[in-house]
């Protein structure tokens, strides 16, 4: 008599058991949703950003202003210290002659005001630093800017002795050369292919990915699966005369 009176008409208990699980997936659903929000919104921020790059790639490059952004193309003016160059990171590139060794050649610019700007070059083959050719006398140089990077303690350990270095600090790198009045971020070179043998700069200004959208669709697709799942398991328990 007790279990055929559970199983036809289910007591309030049934639905308490229903409660906890209910607030929980309450909880996840709007998280999710939230996060899928949020990723939509990055996604419409990271396009505007592309946007602008394009743009500013097709810009010629402004005097370098007192806060430049890593999305405009600048130029500075001054000479070029053509005795001192450095190494940053340790880069294998393929060609027809299989892989070559090398890294990325910085060189300091001092500017008409005096101070120094690491400049990168680009990509040269090599084990030790050797300074590029450069032009004498008056000079401008265009690319874009990049801020001091830290990597903390993952960052493989420098040699300032040798000019080798794997993180892009241009004042410690600057200070390894013998300079002083050294600005806190490095001008990345853009240009064409240079010539055989010379460095290879960069071919365009910098482009963050723009994967918002594939996160968005995870995070709706998971709090669906949220819902689906409360779902089922509320007819469950509902079912479940125990």
């Amino acid at each position: 008599m007790p279990d055929s009176f559970n199983r036809s008409a289910p007591p309030r208990a049934r639905w308490r058991r229903l409660i906890g699980m209910g607030i929980f997936s309450l909880v996840m659903f709007v998280l999710l949703m939230a996060l899928g929000i949020w990723q939509v919104h990055r996604w419409h921020y990271k396009d505007r950003i592309q946007r602008e790059i394009v743009a500013a790639q097709m810009l010629p490059p402004i005097p370098l202003p007192d806060h430049p952004t890593p999305y405009q193309k600048v130029a500075i003016t001054g000479h070029w210290l053509a005795d001192k160059a450095a190494f940053y990171g340790d880069q294998i590139r393929n060609s027809p002659a299989g892989e070559l060794q090398g890294a990325q050649l910085v060189m300091p610019f001092r500017r008409d005001n005096g101070d120094v700007v690491m400049v990168d070059l680009g990509w040269v083959e090599g084990r030790s630093p050797r300074p590029a050719p450069v032009p004498a006398g008056p000079a401008m140089v265009s690319g874009y800017i990049q801020r001091a990077q830290n990597f903390g303690p993952f960052a493989a350990k420098s040699d300032p002795a040798k000019g080798i270095f794997y993180t892009l600090d241009p004042v410690r790198i600057g200070a390894a050369l013998g300079l002083d009045r050294v600005a806190p971020y490095t001008l990345i070179v853009l240009g064409p292919k240079p010539i055989a043998g010379g460095p290879v700069p960069a071919a365009s200004l910098p482009e963050p990915p723009n994967n918002s959208q594939q996160y968005a669709l995870t995070w709706f697709g998971l709090a669906i699966v949220v819902v689906i799942e409360f779902l089922f398991y509320a007819r469950k328990r509902l079912r479940d005369p125990a």
